[in-house]
């Protein structure tokens, strides 16, 4: 176990904590999911430095770590008073969507999918400079009152669509004014931003996936939740685009991975033109502290002008994420009634962030919790404001990689501990029931051995996503059950697959 040592609460989950952490580590694993990189280093880091960590630091299944991050993937960082960039992945609204169809196995082809996805190729671009064009003043409209704005610019008529997206849409819970939005984001990346839309994204494991409801676990749950065996459903992953990755590194301490990132970032800074320039100002002495080499966590005061001027960013930022996936889904829509003369009756189940900060009550404390990576998992108590989540509680997805199975689950009222968080996903890893790939051939030869098509792959990095290089979702599911993570509905099986 990387020579650290362990404290076994249940066959399921361990607590690490060394002299240097202030809060214990929550490991939500068995021990072969234990990760073998540097992920405790960095978790004994971020619980070392602060004396402002509430209860303790969580870490799921997908934990593991990522070049130049500062925390690891796959945990959960609360604060109670205070909001701390430097934990979270630089992709707020980093997130996925599944959307239920009227397609199923009786009434689908398998020349009907491969016309399809040959077109969608082209309507859901993975790498491209220009999407779903909109006019400047409709990406302000969407960052300042969230999806209701491209719903109304595009006519999307996806069921449910705010209904069943977290937050319904709008991470500022109103509508707030323009000037709001120039007040907290350079005009220049939301220039940009005007031709991003409809974009999958070329980052990591982004994808947009038809999947094939396998295998009904609770019949009563898929019921209320109008899910049936055979039937198709379309999982898509997504970032919040150049929007939120040029937003967040303005406003944290993170070195630009790229050089057109780099200059972005420096022109959007020339050119901002902010009414809380003192507060800007005062948070950019601090990130030059940070990138210069202090190596205590970045924070904003929970409660303070600097702490309302990120949030407000993020949730800007996170709007156009949102915004992002529907016009993805009106796009998948609008290119099967095309191919097919058909619609498909594109009906959102839900659609998760799992890259977010919000502020949430657990254990009777108003607190600022941190996901990275990690799915907000509420059961039906707090939920229950929603007419059927309430009642099955709130819905998490958890894929792993391109050729597994994935799963439909609900949130339950006893994951208290994690504070009711969930994996994204299984994490990188080794997974020896799955044949390893040496190169795209031989990936393209497994997928077509599983009978699952995959389309675009024009990176050569995409050999990457292959199955033998995520953890054993089994393994994982297995475990979100025995911790009452998350009660398991329904398993899916991928049938195509468009990543880059």
């Amino acid at each position: 176990m990387n020579n650290y040592n362990f404290e076994n609460l249940n066959e399921n989950k361990k607590k690490f904590q060394t002299e240097k952490m202030k809060v214990p580590a929550i490991f939500f694993m068995s021990e072969d999911l234990i990760p073998k990189d540097d992920s405790f280093e960095k978790l004994e880091d971020i619980a070392s430095n602060q004396d402002t960590l509430f209860r303790n630091l969580v870490a799921m299944p997908d934990v593991c770590s990522k070049p130049g991050r500062k925390n690891a993937s796959g945990t959960t960082i609360v604060s109670e008073n205070y909001i701390l960039p430097q934990v979270n992945d630089s992709d707020p609204n980093c997130g996925m969507r599944l959307i239920k169809t009227n397609l199923t196995e009786d009434n689908l082809t398998s020349n009907d999918i491969e016309n399809i996805f040959k077109e969608l190729v082209s309507t859901v671009p993975t790498k491209k400079f220009v999407g779903t064009k909109v006019p400047f003043n409709v990406v302000v409209d969407i960052c300042r009152e969230g999806t209701s704005a491209i719903i109304k610019h595009l006519g999307i008529k996806t069921k449910n669509e705010l209904e069943n997206t977290q937050d319904g849409g709008n991470f500022f819970g109103r509508i707030m004014e323009r000037k709001d939005i120039f007040d907290v984001i350079p005009k220049l990346y939301l220039f940009f931003a005007r031709y991003r839309l409809g974009i999958l994204g070329a980052a990591g494991n982004h994808f947009s996936d038809l999947m094939k409801v396998d295998e009904i676990i609770d019949s009563e749950i898929a019921k209320k939740m109008g899910i049936e065996k055979g039937q198709y459903l379309f999982m898509i992953h997504t970032g919040s685009g150049i929007l939120g990755q040029y937003t967040m590194y303005t406003h944290t301490a993170k070195k630009r991975e790229h050089l057109s990132q780099a200059l972005m970032v420096t022109l959007g800074k020339m050119t901002f033109n902010s009414r809380k320039k003192e507060t800007y100002k005062k948070m950019q002495q601090k990130i030059k502290l940070h990138m210069s080499g202090e190596e205590s966590l970045l924070r904003y005061d929970g409660n303070g002008e600097d702490g309302e001027l990120y949030m407000n960013a993020r949730a800007a930022a996170s709007n156009f994420g949102t915004a992002n996936r529907a016009v993805i889904t009106h796009n998948i829509s609008e290119t099967i009634k095309k191919v097919l003369g058909r619609d498909p009756e594109m009906d959102l189940i839900y659609d998760m962030p799992h890259i977010s900060i919000s502020k949430e009550e657990h254990f009777g404390r108003e607190v600022f919790v941190h996901r990275s990576n990690t799915s907000r998992a509420y059961g039906p108590s707090k939920m229950k404001s929603h007419p059927i989540y309430g009642e099955t509680g709130e819905p998490v997805f958890i894929p792993s990689s391109m050729a597994t199975d994935a799963y439909i689950c609900v949130g339950t009222d006893e994951n208290q501990d994690s504070f009711f968080s969930a994996p994204h996903g299984t994490g990188k890893g080794t997974n020896d029931n799955e044949k390893t790939i040496a190169n795209k051939d031989d990936l393209f030869a497994k997928m077509k051995e599983k009978n699952i098509r995959l389309y675009n792959a024009q990176s050569s990095i995409v050999i990457n996503q292959d199955s033998s290089r995520y953890k054993n979702i089994d393994k994982v599911i297995e475990g979100i059950e025995a911790n009452k993570i998350a009660h398991i509905v329904a398993k899916m099986k991928p049938v195509a697959v468009i990543m880059y």
